[in-house]
Order: C-alpha cells, then sequence, then structure tokens
C-alpha cells in the first residue's frame, strides 16, 4: 500500500475515534486529532522536494479542493503531486480536469460504500444482537385451567387494565440454583412457586397495585392439562398454592389466581433463583433497609443466612436472593413478613430504575438486557423483547406515589401452620383491583348526578346472562332466568336471559353510550346494586346484567357485597412505592 494510502487510513481512524472517545482538548479545539491526520507530510516534503514544489504549483483550483476534501484529500493531492513529479512535472494537455473530476467521483463513490456498509453492518449487528435477546428469553403457556374469565371490557376512553402474575420459583435442577438455594435433597424436585404476586396497572395507567398471596395460602387448585407431556393434574382442593406450579407450570398458577380472585391475568413473568441474583447484579444493588442488626440463622438451620447491620445497604447477588427468601428474623417469622420484605425490595428497584442511572450507561444497559432476558420465562404474549419494552413502557407511566403493595387480607389457620384469605376482606380486595379502583384511595371521585332514564321501564330492553361459570365452585343454573324473572316483577317488562354461560366475579351491569347510562343505574338500584356495579361498554347492545359468583343464589343482592367503600381493608398492610421503611427484625434474630 502506498504512504498517500497510509495517511488517508491513519486520518479515517483518527476521525472516527474523536467521535467515539473524547480527545483531550486544548485552546486549539480538535487540535491533536487534525496532527494526527497529517502525520508523515513534513517528513515528504523534506524528502521529495520535487513533491513539494509540484504541490505549490498545483494552482489554486487544486488548493481549494484538497482544503475542501479534508485530511482524505489532502493525501489525494499528495498522490497527485507524486505522479505529476514522476512525468517531469508535465500535465498532459485536456486530461487534467476531466482526470480530476474522475477521482472526485471515486472519492464520492467510495465514501458513500464506506457508509453503507458501515450503516448496514451497524443495522445487521443490532438486528442480530435483538434476535439473540429473544432466543434468551424462555416462553410458556399463559393459562392451563377451564376458566371461562373474560377479559375487562375497555372503558369509555377505549382503554383496558393490565394484570401480570410474577413468580419466583424455588427450582435446584441445576448447579447454579442448587449452590443459591441449597437443600440437596430438593434436586429432582418440581419448582414451587415461592413468590406470587399479581401487579395490576390501572386503565387510564394513573397508578399500579401489587398484591401478594402468601407461597402457604390454601387455596383449590383447579385442574389443569400440562401442554408438554398431556398430563392431567385433577382438581385439588385445601392445598398450598405454590403447589400450583408442579401442576404442569407457571400457566397453573395462573388458572388458580383467576379461579381464586375473579381477575383476568394478562401475562405472567417467572424467575429462578439465579434471574434474582443476576437481576441484582446487573442494577447494581437495591437499597433495602433494617431496623437492628440481622442473622436469619439459628442453631436448628433455620434462616436464609442474610446478614446485614442496622440501616440500609445495597444489596445484589446472593444477598438480594437471602433477602427475598428471609422468613425466619423479619417480624414473626412467617410469609407475611418476608411478603412485606419483598415489596419493600420491589418499591426500591422500581426507585431505582426509574432514576435512570442504569439506562444511561449502553454498557450497563446491555448487562441488565442481558440479564433480564436470560432470568425470565414469560408467557407467549410477552415472548419478544419488543413487546417486553412496550410493557416497561407501560409500567413507567405510572408514578412512584400511586403504587401501592398490599398482601392479601389472610388469618392463620391450625395453630399458625398455614393462612387462607380472610372472608370478606380478601375478597373485597379483589374486587377493588376487578373494578380497577385504586387502592390507595386517591381516585378521582366521580360525579353524583345521576341522568334520568330514557324511556320508560316496561319498556326497556335488558339481557340477562348467567355468570357463575366458575371451574372451582361450580355453575349455578338458573341464574339468568331467576334474575330476569324479578326484573320483570320489578316491572321491566321486556328484560329477557341470554343462556350463554360466562364467568364473573362480580355482578355488573352494562350500557351501550352515554344515553343509556340513566336506565343503567335505574336498574341497579331496583335490584340493590351499588353504582360501582354500572358501567359502559361498547360490546353492548341494550343495558347487559351479567350474575357473577358473589349473587349465586336468591332474588335479593347480598348486602355485603353491596358495600361500596372505595379503600381496601386495613389488614392489607399496604406499602407506598415512594416509603422507604426499614423492615422490623425479630429480637431472636439480631446480633
Amino acid at each position: 500500500m502506498s504512504r498517500g494510502g497510509r495517511v488517508r487510513q491513519s486520518s479515517v481512524r483518527g476521525e472516527g475515534s474523536r467521535r467515539r472517545v473524547p480527545e483531550p482538548r486544548d485552546a486549539g479545539g480538535d487540535r491533536a486529532p487534525r496532527e494526527e491526520s497529517g502525520a508523515g507530510a513534513p517528513q515528504d516534503a523534506e524528502r521529495r522536494g520535487g513533491e513539494a514544489r509540484s504541490r505549490e504549483g498545483a494552482g489554486a483550483g487544486d488548493t481549494a479542493s484538497a482544503a475542501g476534501a479534508g485530511a482524505g484529500g489532502r493525501a489525494e493531492s499528495r498522490r497527485a503531486a507524486r505522479a505529476e513529479s514522476a512525468g517531469g512535472g508535465r500535465r498532459r494537455k485536456g486530461k487534467g480536469p476531466r482526470r480530476k473530476r474522475s477521482r472526485g467521483v471515486r472519492i464520492l463513490r467510495w465514501t458513500a460504500l464506506t457508509l453503507a456498509v458501515l450503516i448496514v453492518g451497524a443495522a445487521g449487528a443490532g438486528y442480530l444482537y435483538y434476535e439473540h435477546l429473544n432466543s434468551n428469553i424462555k416462553k410458556a403457556e399463559l393459562d392451563l385451567g377451564d376458566s371461562k374469565l373474560s377479559k375487562p371490557e375497555p372503558n369509555a376512553a377505549g382503554q383496558t387494565p393490565l394484570n401480570i402474575l410474577l413468580i419466583g420459583q424455588d427450582s435446584r435442577n441445576d448447579k447454579e440454583n442448587l449452590k443459591l438455594g441449597g437443600a440437596k435433597q430438593d434436586v429432582g424436585r418440581k419448582g414451587l412457586a415461592d413468590v406470587e404476586m399479581l401487579v395490576h396497572v390501572s386503565a387510564d395507567r394513573s397508578n399500579m397495585t401489587v398484591i401478594s398471596i402468601p407461597r402457604d395460602t390454601r387455596v383449590t387448585i383447579p385442574k389443569c392439562t400440562d401442554p408438554e407431556t398431556d398430563e392431567v393434574y385433577e382438581k385439588k382442593t385445601f392445598a398450598p398454592i405454590n403447589e400450583s406450579l408442579t401442576h404442569g407450570g407457571p400457566g397453573c398458577t395462573v388458572a388458580t389466581w383467576k379461579e381464586l380472585t375473579g381477575i383476568y391475568i394478562d401475562h405472567f413473568m417467572m424467575v429462578d433463583f439465579k434471574g434474582v441474583v443476576d437481576m441484582a447484579d446487573a442494577i447494581g444493588g437495591v437499597p433495602v433497609c433494617v431496623d437492628k442488626n440481622i442473622y436469619s440463622h439459628d442453631s436448628r438451620g433455620h434462616g436464609s443466612g442474610l446478614r446485614l447491620t442496622k440501616g440500609t445497604h445495597p444489596v445484589k447477588g446472593v444477598q438480594a436472593l437471602q433477602w427475598l427468601r428471609t422468613r425466619y428474623g423479619f417480624e414473626d417469622n412467617t410469609d407475611i413478613g418476608r411478603a412485606k420484605a419483598q415489596h419493600m425490595y420491589m418499591s426500591s428497584m422500581i426507585r431505582q430504575l426509574k432514576s435512570g442511572t442504569k439506562l444511561s450507561d449502553p454498557g450497563k444497559l446491555m448487562d441488565l438486557a442481558e440479564a433480564a432476558t436470560n432470568a425470565l420465562t414469560v408467557d407467549h404474549g410477552l415472548g419478544t423483547v419488543k413487546k417486553l419494552y412496550d410493557l416497561g413502557n407501560d409500567l413507567k407511566r405510572v408514578p412512584t406515589k400511586r403504587t401501592t403493595m398490599v398482601t392479601m387480607p389472610w388469618e392463620y389457620r391450625n395453630d399458625g401452620e398455614y393462612v387462607v384469605p380472610k372472608p370478606g376482606d380478601a375478597e373485597k380486595t379483589f374486587s377493588l383491583i376487578r373494578n380497577d379502583t385504586a387502592l390507595d384511595g386517591k381516585d378521582k371521585k366521580k360525579k353524583d348526578k345521576v341522568p334520568a332514564p330514557s324511556q320508560p321501564k316496561g319498556e326497556l330492553p335488558v339481557v340477562v346472562q348467567n355468570g357463575t361459570g366458575s371451574t372451582v365452585l361450580g355453575p349455578v343454573s338458573g341464574r339468568a332466568s331467576d334474575i330476569t324473572g324479578e326484573l320483570i316483577r320489578l316491572g321491566y317488562a321486556a328484560a329477557k336471559a341470554n343462556t350463554q354461560l360466562t364467568s364473573q366475579a362480580d355482578t355488573t351491569i352494562s350500557y351501550p353510550g352515554e344515553a343509556r347510562q340513566g336506565d343503567a343505574l335505574a336498574v341497579a338500584k331496583a335490584l340493590g346494586l351499588p353504582k360501582s356495579a354500572v358501567k359502559e361498554s361498547k360490546s353492548v347492545t341494550d343495558v347487559t346484567l351479567v350474575v357473577g359468583n358473589d349473587w349465586r343464589e336468591g332474588t335479593a343482592f347480598p348486602k355485603s357485597a353491596a358495600d361500596d367503600e372505595d379503600k381496601a381493608p386495613e389488614i392489607a398492610d399496604k406499602t407506598n412505592g415512594e416509603d422507604e421503611k426499614c423492615m422490623e427484625v425479630n429480637p431472636d434474630y439480631t446480633f
């Protein structure tokens, strides 16, 4: 390669490095890169006086052209000067201008080609990396049950809430998870869903609720079919909720939650021990706080091994996993305290990510992307980086101060051996989430004005449907006919039953547009339903009443279900997303 070629290559590298890595700058601005791009030119002039003289005689046009071309143009001019010197300094008449234009065209052509290769190469690398991240994500079926639960209807603005079930599983079926989780006797058994949290994002994305159910809660696990083996797991009553994962996978945990809570679930995300550690490392540590020194370990071998001094510490790696798994050492040494610690960790992690510190560094962002995609098993509806990115943007819209974390209202049974959903309070909390009511009590108050009915009740078409199609409780036949008969008795002569069975936790009355709102409210009042049961829907053409599982018998709506209070019960142990509290350490596990 000619010396001119080397100079030109050096110039390109110098320019590229100036764009990528900031150079030290002096009063002359980018002087150092300019000297690098011209390196070797003074020595050439001294060794080849003829070349220097030829350049001086090149003419104003050539000088201007070289100056305009930059470092690459100067190298091209030197080659032209050497060619002229080799020919005795004489230019062939009529050839100069055409030759110069030809070189200029070639320069432009090669520059354009180089840029095209770089752009296509970068785009290709981006695409390959995108596909690499996609291939990291593991996928599984969303729902393995037979639930007839329908997705919530859009609100008047066409918006729908979003519900994502987060599952932390405790499998020890590879070396890394065994090392992190211990318990060699558990190698080979199916992983249990030891952490279960439902993230509910409101339809208008103004608030978010996270509700945990303790892993030892006794529930009914519905019949599930493993999609890989076709093995059928029959319904199991009064079983620990964390066993649902062993009945075919995360889709059975989703089915269990749907049947217990009546909440439609859009997606799930599952992570194991190793995933928790990798995510915590990629984030750079999650700040947590304890109100006194803690060592989660005792002579009987109980405890996670967590050891922290009083105050706030950024936990990552194994220590982050220990925090999330600690039961012995927090509050009353039960899963209730553990759930609270998990809420604190999650709130802190959200604050960390929202601060943007990790997202401003490309290297750290790539580490986070690798950790997140490798850590996750998701349903097919979330199975690409693009879909996860869109979900992240949805979650990012929710203000931290409108994030509320709660534990399902519970009560101990069998001398504290396990818990069950607290009658009344648990269902009330689930109902608020189903009805997209913020648990912080800060939703905008609805107008009290009640519009008048649009027509006489005897002429109003009302469609009644049976929504008691629960796979756990079993459907109650004849509910649509029973309530239709009651409406006719109340003067709604045009009421008629729809015989199609569906599943819905709450009894609702939907109306097709603002003009029918007064009619729907009048029907609700006649039946003793709360105003919160009345909703606008674009999918109905008449006022439509769905008799839910909260009204499985009789023609009088149950009074307890009519409670229109819009705040969660106090036992739900609420934590706000901006709270920076310290976990209460059990006195038996301090040092």
